[in-house]
């Protein structure tokens, strides 16, 4: 879900929750509406990432949501990300 449809359901009060969840050295937002849950996109398709947690919560801010939770069970601050090749 890229930032214009998290957008549109924020506006339509489809949003019940949203998560910062940690992984590896990296951030992501899932959110969860009355169809399920979901991840924000780019709009290439791809997960939407950041490197800090102050990044991530202006980004949640600017859409205006002022409450969140925040999972760093698989949180690894110094570790960097491995770059497979095909």
């Amino acid at each position: 879900m890229n930032e214009r449809a998290l957008k549109t359901l924020i506006e339509a009060g489809a949003v019940k929750r949203l998560h910062i969840i940690a992984d590896s050295s990296h951030f992501y937002i899932e959110v969860e509406t009355p169809a399920g849950k979901m991840t924000a996109s780019t709009l290439k398709g791809a997960i939407k990432t950041w490197a800090t947690l102050d990044a991530t919560a202006k980004w949640v801010r600017k859409l205006g949501i002022g409450k969140t939770t925040l999972d760093l069970s698989r949180w690894q601050p110094g570790q960097r990300s491995l770059t497979l090749e095909s």
